[in-house]
C-alpha cells in the first residue's frame, strides 16, 4: 500500500466516522428540561393552545378521568401529580404526544389526537418540560429515574 493510498483510506475512514457521529447526534430526540425557563415558557404557550382544552388549564384533566365515557373511551387524564403522566419515561411521553396512545398501545382507541405534523419534536419536548415543571420535586425525581432506566 502506498502512502498516498493509505492517506486516502484514512480520509475515507475519518469521513465515515464523522458522518455516523453526526447522524447519531442529529437523530437524538430533543431534551426535555423542566429547569429551562425558555423551554418551559414555550411549552406553556403551546400547552394552552393545543392541550388545555382537554387536559385543563391547570393540568387537572377532565372530571371522572378514570371512568369510561359511553363510547368506551377514557376522559383526558390530569398531567399534574394526581395523574399518571409521570409514570411514563420521557421517550414514551414523546411517542404518545406524537402518535396518540395507539403509538404505544397498538389498536387502543382514545380521544387523544396525534400531534405529529402539527407540533415539532422540539415543541412537544417544550410542552412536556412545562408539564414536568409543575410536578413536585419528588415526582420529578422518580420520573427522571424512570427515564434514565428506560434509556
Amino acid at each position: 500500500m502506498t502512502a498516498r493510498t493509505f492517506a486516502w483510506l484514512a480520509v475515507g475512514v475519518a469521513l465515515l466516522v464523522t458522518s455516523i457521529a453526526l447522524f447519531r447526534f442529529l437523530s437524538q430526540p430533543p431534551t426535555i428540561d423542566p429547569d429551562d425557563p425558555a423551554q418551559v415558557a414555550l411549552g406553556r404557550g403551546i400547552y394552552a393552545e393545543h392541550c388545555a382544552m382537554c387536559h385543563g388549564a391547570n393540568l387537572e384533566g377532565q372530571p371522572d378521568w378514570m371512568s369510561r365515557k359511553p363510547n368506551g373511551r377514557l376522559p383526558a387524564p390530569p398531567h399534574d401529580a394526581s395523574g399518571h403522566t409521570w409514570h411514563h419515561p420521557d421517550q414514551q411521553l414523546m411517542t404518545i404526544t406524537k402518535k396518540g396512545l395507539s403509538g404505544v398501545v397498538p389498536g387502543y382507541e382514545s380521544d387523544m389526537p396525534a400531534f405529529e405534523g402539527v407540533l415539532t419534536d422540539e415543541q412537544i419536548a417544550a410542552v412536556l418540560a412545562f408539564i414536568q415543571s409543575r410536578w413536585p420535586s419528588d415526582i420529578r425525581s422518580r420520573q427522571r429515574a424512570m427515564t434514565r432506566a428506560s434509556s
